[in-house]
């Protein structure tokens, strides 16, 4: 059964961070490439407890080599006045064997393992 194998790597691409330049006063979007390295179909989402902070999408499902654009989006904010030690995370597991390809909370709550890799955010002035 898929959900009780170690999910696969992905990559994205940036690898290591995303980066958004000043001025923060209009809202700017960076795109970011997913892709599922793995040998079984993924589920995939984007967290973060950033308000200013929107994905689109913020989940779907990869299949094994597949690529996804997603854009990550940041309101405009005052810089000297909001914390700016943000990060978003990837958290991705396998797909139940058998499954349609339509993603699914749950995928995250049961007893599956869940992978995570966290993106910084860097604000640039």
């Amino acid at each position: 059964m898929a959900a009780f194998v170690l999910p696969g790597d992905i990559q994205t691409q940036p690898d290591a961070k995303i980066v958004f330049n000043s001025p923060f006063d209009d809202k700017r979007t960076y795109h970011i490439e997913i892709t599922n390295s793995s040998v079984h179909r993924i589920g995939w989402a984007i967290k973060t407890n950033v308000k200013r902070l929107g994905m689109d999408p913020p989940y779907g499902v990869l299949d094994p080599k597949e690529t996804v654009m997603m854009a990550v989006s940041c309101d405009a904010f005052d810089f000297d006045s909001e914390d700016t030690s943000n990060c978003i995370t990837v958290e991705w597991t396998n797909m139940p064997e058998g499954a349609a390809k339509q993603f699914r909370h749950e995928w995250f709550q049961d007893d599956g393992m869940v992978r995570r890799k966290n993106l910084p955010i860097e604000y640039n002035l």
